[in-house]
């Protein structure tokens, strides 16, 4: 302690407290870039993976919503033998499930 003491009687408060605030930021910079970085790196990797498995599962979502669409339709259209069939679009197979 006398020698923080000795120092601050040397050069003086500021520039000791400077000295001191060098060596926190020094402190802290070796922190990040040895410890949260690389699970960080990590982390990221996880996250792509996972946004990745969503996007596959939403894709089935929506094939699996145009399949049921068009049984629906076909179910639809046998029920009602005399009438022709309606014709129905992409966008109206797409749009169906969303009402």
């Amino acid at each position: 302690m006398s020698e923080v003491a000795d120092l601050i009687n040397k050069y003086g408060f500021p520039i000791v407290a400077a000295g001191g605030l060098g060596y926190f930021v020094y402190y802290v910079w070796e922190w990040v870039t040895k410890d949260i970085k690389p699970v960080l790196g990590n982390a990221n990797g996880t996250l792509i993976a996972l946004i990745d498995r969503i996007r596959m599962l939403d894709n089935d979502l929506i094939r699996l919503n145009q399949k049921v669409n068009v049984i629906l339709s076909l179910r639809e259209n046998e029920k009602k033998p005399d009438e022709k069939p309606k014709e129905t679009t992409d966008t109206e197979y797409r749009n169906a499930g969303r009402e």
